[in-house]
């Protein structure tokens, strides 16, 4: 795998990470989904969000996000597949169709309590041109609104540039809007061939994203108490799905004749900071 310059430099200074699916140090498992009862997603863990739909969604992003469809979203075999079809929907069945030529599915976690700890996703990825599948997070309570809220992108994959992997950060002063946002990448020629941890581990200091165990990039709170700079001292949430093109994620076209494209997860465990 090879890391970049200034993620290196970062991580000089970054404690030994976890082996891969297991926790740091001291970190107590207080939510997971093995995703073992197949059927729809357990609502109890999970909701969806599908609240651009009729707008259309952001970055110029070509999918319609469905609810409760197994087309889209899945239990089956041990595993969650979310997967993206190329379709269109009957506005009579599905209200908020918004047009769009693809549907797909993008899963929030259910909890409003995950502050600090470390949060892991076993997944396999899709890799055709025009998919952008993402694991990431945002803050469950939305009056800041973004960027100010701040993003954390544990994992995101464009289908044009397979097997590169990309963890970042999004904040006020740190955005892709204004080309400052914080970013660092890992390569792995299998990550659409086979499962692999993706983590980050988060701290009233550091953000700190993994592949395998393996920290690839940290970023951390200069201590100013500027929110932002370090607008990652609320709740945040766990975020799944595939988008489909768009200004980065489409950038080189999409393959229509590659679908379905799926992103399967073997598990999602967020372990407690301890106090």
């Amino acid at each position: 795998m090879m890391v970049r310059a200034a993620a290196l430099i970062a991580l000089a200074l970054a404690p030994a990470a976890a082996a891969a699916g297991e926790p740091l140090n001291g970190y107590v498992l207080a939510w997971s989904d093995e995703f073992d009862t197949p059927g729809l997603p357990d609502a109890t863990r999970w909701t969806y969000d599908t609240h651009r739909n009729a707008q259309g969604w952001y970055n110029e992003e070509a999918q319609y996000y469905a609810a409760s469809r197994p087309e889209n979203a899945r239990v089956e075999d041990g595993k969650l597949i979310i997967e993206a079809h190329k379709e269109t929907l009957d506005n009579a069945r599905f209200p908020d169709f918004g047009g769009q030529n693809y549907t797909s599915a993008r899963l929030l976690s259910a909890p409003t309590d995950w502050l600090y700890g470390h949060v892991v996703t076993r997944a396999k990825l899709p890799c055709a041109r025009g998919t952008w599948p993402a694991i990431w997070m945002l803050p469950v309570a939305s009056d800041a609104g973004w960027p100010r809220g701040g993003e954390i992108d544990i994992m995101e994959h464009v289908g044009h540039t397979p097997g590169v992997i990309h963890g970042s950060v999004h904040t006020e002063a740190f955005n892709h809007i204004r080309n400052t946002h914080k970013t660092g990448t890992v390569n792995s020629a299998d990550v659409c061939s086979a499962f692999h941890d993706y983590s980050v581990t988060w701290t009233p200091d550091t953000v700190e994203m993994a592949m395998d165990g393996q920290p690839y990039f940290r970023f951390d709170n200069d201590g100013k108490g500027d929110r932002a700079t370090w607008p990652f001292d609320k709740p945040f949430r766990l975020i799944l799905n595939i988008a489909i093109g768009g200004t980065w994620g489409g950038s080189k076209g999409i393959d229509d004749a590659a679908f379905p494209q799926r992103m399967e997860v073997e598990y999602v465990r967020y372990y407690r900071r301890p106090e």
